[in-house]
């Protein structure tokens, strides 16, 4: 079965071109959301604001821009905000290698991120703090 998931590299270029930026739903399902609380609408500016996150996170050597993608998600806690996170998943078997969350809505995190990963089989975070300090975690 071939895989229809675009690499990272791939996605930033097509991000880069504009192939995102339409608001209709297709179009954002095409960028990778996945999942969301949120109005249709307002994906195509969760896209633009999480790009530049995915694009940091890509120049780490924790993350392969050329065998893994991206996905995104909105999620909405029982108590707190709705949030966004995205995904970095293994192109070869759709594995979820990274979950992360630029600024959590929980309550109980006061506004801050978190990485979540297959390093630890995803048991507790691999970092919590500002999105600075996951930028630093991951070495970028």
């Amino acid at each position: 079965m071939e895989n229809k998931e675009r690499s990272i590299r791939d996605w930033l270029k097509a991000f880069d071109a504009g192939q995102f930026d339409a608001k209709d739903r297709d179009t954002q399902i095409e960028a990778g959301w996945y999942d969301w609380f949120c109005s249709d609408k307002s994906l195509a500016n969760k896209t633009k604001k999480l790009a530049p996150k995915v694009r940091a996170i890509a120049g780490s050597l924790k993350v392969n821009q050329d065998t893994s993608y991206v996905f995104f998600k909105n999620n909405c806690p029982v108590y707190g905000k709705l949030y966004d996170d995205f995904r970095i998943c293994d192109m070869t078997n759709g594995g979820v290698i990274f979950t992360i969350v630029p600024v959590s809505g929980h309550k109980s995190m006061e506004g801050k991120g978190e990485v979540w990963g297959k390093v630890n089989e995803f048991k507790e975070a691999l970092i919590v703090g500002s999105w600075k300090e996951i930028r630093d975690w991951f070495g970028v």
